[in-house]
Parts: C-alpha cells; structure tokens; sequence
C-alpha cells in the first residue's frame, strides 16, 4: 500500500523553480527546458514511490536541493550533443566507425568561411546570373586527374546508382562474379544495380574471370556498360585472375560499350613508397582508357563526404541532367572541403597537409617517442605499461590486409574490457584496442594535441580522486 503522505512531501514544480540553482538554468537554457527536465525527474519519483509501495521515504530523493541538483544533471545530458569529438587510438587511420577521414587545417577553414557567411554557390559573378554548384570541385578533379569532366555527390554509393540509373536502366550491365560484393552497411551491388533498374550479367567465376568471358556476353544491342567494382575492401588470393582495367577499356572501345570503374577507395597517390601494396589511382584509370570512374571523397583522399564521379564530357553532362542529381547534391559545406583538400593536392602539400597522407607517412621514430612520453607518464601513477611492436592499418575499406609498423603503449590491468569502457565514458571518449590482454594506444592516429587529454582519461581510470 502506498502512502499518499510520500507523495504529497515532493515539492512542486514553482517551488523546484524558485531554487537557487534552477533559476540559473533557466537563464541558460531557457524555461522549456528546466520544466521539461523537473516533470520528469518529479515522474521518476512517483513511479519509485508506486512501484515500491512505499511506506516512508527511506532511500527516496524528496529534498529541494537534491532533486534541483538531478535535474541539473538531466538537463546537462539532455543538451550534450550525441556526436562527439573523440580520440582514436585505435591505430585504424580511416576508421568508419569513428567518422572516416579527419580534414586538414585548410579544409576547416574553408568550411567555416562557407557556413559564416553568403556564398557564389550557384552563382556566376562574371556573368551576373545562376550558376553551377559542381564547377567548384569540376576543374581541380580535372586537373589533378586527366578527365574531360567531372561532377560530385553525396556518396560513392550515390555515385554508383546515379550512374547506373543514367546509363544503363533497362539494359545489362557486365561485372565479374568477385566483384559482387557488400560495400558497407549491408548495401551490395547486385541490389544497388537493381534499385537502378540496371539488369545485371555476371561474367566469369569467384576467382578467375577472363577477357573473353566479357566478351562471351556481349551483346551490343542491350549491354550498355562494363562495371568494374575494385576489391577496396577484401582480398582474392591464390588461383586468380581478372582482367586488367586497360583491357576492359579497350573491349567496350572496340564493341561501343561503356566502361565504368568504381574504385571505392579512390587515391589521387601512389601508396607504394610508403611500404604498402599499389592502389589503383583515379588517373591511372582515366588514363587507361575508362569511360566513367567513381570514388569515395572521405577515404584515401582525406576530404569531406562525397561521391567522385569524373569522365568523358558527354556522359557527365548526361548525369547532370538526371532527376537523381537533385537528390543526390552536396552543399555549400562539403563542396569548400573538398576543393580546399584538391588544392592541397594541386600544389602537391598533401602528404603536410591532409591527415590520412600525415598519419600514413608518419615515421616509426617519431611514433616511438611519444609512446616513450606516455610510457613514462603512466610509470609515474604506478601504472605497468611497455612500449611494443604494433601495426597500424589504413581501414575505410581499403588497402586489405596492409599494415604499417607502428609502435603502441601496451596498458596491463586485471581487466582490460573494463579499463577499455572507462575510456570510452571519459570526456572526451578514448577509443582503445584489447591485445593479448594488454590496452593498446597507438599513437599514429592521436593527434599531437590529443596527448594531454588521452593521458588524463588514463589517469583518472587509476586515480578517479
């Protein structure tokens, strides 16, 4: 039975108001949000008292004060944002979980200046009338890729179906049979060429597809377009073969057929003298001969979000006629991103300037002395950590099974899962990686700024006090 002397002692919604410390809040954040917070901490305690039953207020929350300081706290839950600046020690330079690419000093500023003020988004200042958004990004890609014409969506996912919805919908598109593949969050691309009204033809087998397979299923009066989809994210090993893309190109040239590359990936440089495996470049695509090619902006390129598509002339400017293109447009924002990143690359500053080329260059000896700094600053709370021999990895589905040589503080502690959350919940959240039953932070993907903040969050998990 309940008793109805608890529930009448809960204070009011006026009197929790008047409270010192609430009349600050509202101040801060306005009333709607202080009310909002005190109805439901008031709520929480009635259902306390009614699913208890509660004769007395033994372990209840009933003063003034103590309930003004819960609804203090709920109100600053309630207005933390849920995205959060984090740190990633995870070693994973492109890590899609934790938001892909990081963009460099002059890309954030180029953002800001599009947010903080009015734009010539589509807008031609010479000639006093509408623009195009897409020339802002056309001409760099252009440039830095040898391509007659390019135009740029939201996503290489949008890339994909805008391109298969424009040139192929209702006719066979060509792909080999390992190249059907998931490209991340359950979107593969036999339902994406579906989606597209686009009727897919498989050719060749899981591991070995050959020339004349394509050939084999040509036919010219309802195949429109030979897709060949890069292996960014997964590896075929052992008894393989797929044609090479100079191939396929000169095969759709010979039979009037487009030729489409979707590298996913995308990088505008060469990986190998960084002691990784060759990744296919956007230019040495166009290059070869393809009719289409598509990427990803936030990957290996280091830039904002985005779907590159470049190519001939005639076939962007089909593209851009497309109801899709509407839907699938990016905005002011991400368009200063990516041609503050171009430019970096135009004026050959990638490697200083865009943080994935930064981390992916990043020599073992400097690695090595910070994971010497923490080292020490970890011995001196009494907390056993070594510095071993680690590997980084390039993530963001690309580069399979590539690493580079790193150097990681290894934490011990009796419970490596519940040092590992404490990170996580520490402000701002550390993103740490468990290895043979050691927390492991590597100091390639923690920006040099990031130190003192990763070294207090481990303090505090050996010294909350």
């Amino acid at each position: 039975m309940v008793n109805h002397e608890v529930l009448r002692k809960l204070p009011s919604i006026d009197t929790l108001l008047r409270t010192d410390l609430l009349t600050k809040l509202i101040g801060e954040h306005g009333k709607t949000v202080v009310i909002g917070a005190a109805r439901a901490e008031l709520d929480k305690i009635r259902r306390q008292i009614l699913q208890t039953g509660a004769m007395s207020n033994q372990g209840l929350v009933l003063h003034v004060d103590d309930i003004s300081q819960n609804i203090a706290n709920q109100i600053r839950v309630r207005l933390r944002p849920t995205l959060q600046p984090i740190i990633n020690a995870t070693g994973v330079i492109i890590h899609t979980n934790l938001g892909r690419a990081l963009l460099s000093r002059r890309a954030k500023i180029a953002m800001h200046e599009a947010a903080s003020a009015y734009s010539n988004l589509e807008y031609d200042l010479e000639a006093g009338r509408r623009g195009s958004r897409y020339i802002h990004a056309e001409s760099l890609l252009c440039q830095l890729t040898g391509a007659e014409s390019a135009v740029v969506v939201n996503n290489n996912a949008a890339a994909l179906v805008l391109c298969l919805s424009t040139l192929a919908k209702g006719h066979e598109v060509l792909i080999s049979r390992s190249q059907l593949v998931e490209i991340g969050g359950g979107f593969r691309i036999p339902e994406i060429m579906h989606q597209s009204g686009a009727k897919l033809v498989e050719v060749g087998s899981t591991n070995r597809t050959y020339l004349h397979d394509y050939e084999t299923h040509l036919n010219p009066s309802i195949s429109t377009l030979i897709l060949r989809v890069h292996h960014s994210n997964f590896k075929i090993i052992g008894f393989t073969h797929e044609p090479g893309i100079a191939e396929l190109a000169a095969l759709g040239k010979k039979h009037g057929i487009i030729v489409m590359d979707d590298l996913g990936s995308g990088t505008l440089l060469d990986t190998t003298p960084f002691g990784l495996a060759h990744e296919p470049t956007i230019q040495e695509s166009i290059h070869a001969g393809v009719d289409i090619v598509t990427a990803s902006g936030d990957k290996l390129l280091g830039g904002p979000q985005a779907g590159l598509i470049m190519g001939q002339k005639a076939i962007i400017a089909k593209l851009r006629k497309h109801p899709l293109i509407r839907a699938f447009r990016v905005d002011k924002i991400t368009l200063a991103a990516l041609q503050a990143t171009l430019l970096a690359y135009l004026e050959n500053k990638a490697i200083t300037e865009v943080p994935v080329w930064q981390m992916i260059a990043l020599d073992i000896e400097t690695i090595n002395l910070r994971a010497r700094y923490w080292q020490k600053q970890c011995s001196q709370i009494g907390l056993h950590a070594e510095v071993v021999d680690a590997y980084s990895t390039v993530g963001g589905g690309s580069l399979p099974g590539q690493q580079l040589p790193t150097k990681a503080l290894a934490i011990e502690t009796n419970s490596p899962d519940t040092f590992t959350k404490n990170l996580r919940l520490n402000t701002p959240p550390v993103i740490a990686c468990i290895e043979n039953n050691c927390v492991m932070l590597d100091p390639r993907t923690v920006l040099a700024e990031q130190d003192d903040d990763l070294l207090r969050a481990v303090r505090k998990i050996e010294h909350p006090y």
